[in-house]
């Protein structure tokens, strides 16, 4: 069935919104003082992106794609596998369902704000930094969990047998990313997941908050952006 570009956009934003909500909520729930889930590790922040990208896949793949990530529709454009007039359209969608699905979180975890001292815990909730501060160690990190994301991504969905068991393979591969290169930025591997969050991060009124970090903002958009476009071209190339 064919659905039009709007409906397709609706989609991308419903979809980034779950994502981001699931997957920020998920870091909410482990770094905000208080919550049930408090210092409960990392492998609980990989379950919750693992999911956070597995579940919305699963529900609009069959209609929009299920890209919900700038990086993978600018990739697959670039390569020409996706029509470059619809690729505005469907980024302005995916940064503005990024925006709710952090909305979201904040109207759920605003008490646990309020108690938080660590600025940087606060921010980690919203947006990406490198554990070293070094932007070349987040650039590296960066581009190459997103080849590694959207590598899988294409392969295991070129068959176009049955996209909804292609997506729990996604998933399970989002959350091996996050236990395996998380480690270094969070990691962002979406310029929407962390840019349309970081600036909500700039425009509210959070005590404390800190910087946004805008030096580093730069760095979960670009190299994204070119991790996906390689990853694309290499498996057209070769597969």
């Amino acid at each position: 069935m064919h659905y039009t570009l709007l409906v397709r956009c609706v989609a991308e934003f419903i979809g980034t919104a779950i994502m981001v909500a699931l997957g920020n909520g998920s870091v909410a729930n482990v770094e905000l003082k208080g919550t049930k889930g408090f210092h409960g590790g990392w492998i609980l922040i990989g379950f919750g992106y693992g999911i956070g990208v597995m579940v919305p896949a699963m529900m609009f793949g069959p209609i929009s794609g299920g890209q919900i990530n700038p990086a993978m529709t600018l990739g697959m454009a670039v390569n020409g596998q996706f029509p470059w007039s619809e690729v505005g359209p469907y980024i302005i969608a995916q940064f503005l369902g990024a925006i709710f699905g952090q909305l979201m979180i904040v109207a759920a975890y605003k008490p646990y704000y309020n108690k938080t001292e660590n600025v940087e815990s606060i921010l980690g909730t919203f947006a990406t930094i490198d554990a070293e501060n070094s932007r070349l160690n987040g650039f590296i990190n960066e581009f190459i969990g997103t080849f590694i994301l959207v590598f899988g991504a294409v392969a295991l969905t070129s068959d176009h047998i049955d996209p909804r068991a292609d997506f729990i393979g996604l998933g399970f591969l989002v959350m091996c990313l996050v236990v395996s290169f998380g480690g270094p930025t969070g990691p962002a591997l979406n310029p929407a997941r962390d840019l349309g969050p970081r600036l909500l991060h700039a425009l509210l009124p959070l005590n404390p908050k800190g910087s946004s970090q805008w030096k580093y903002s730069w760095v979960p958009v670009l190299a994204p952006i070119l991790g996906a476009i390689a990853a694309v071209k290499l498996y057209s190339v070769f597969f």
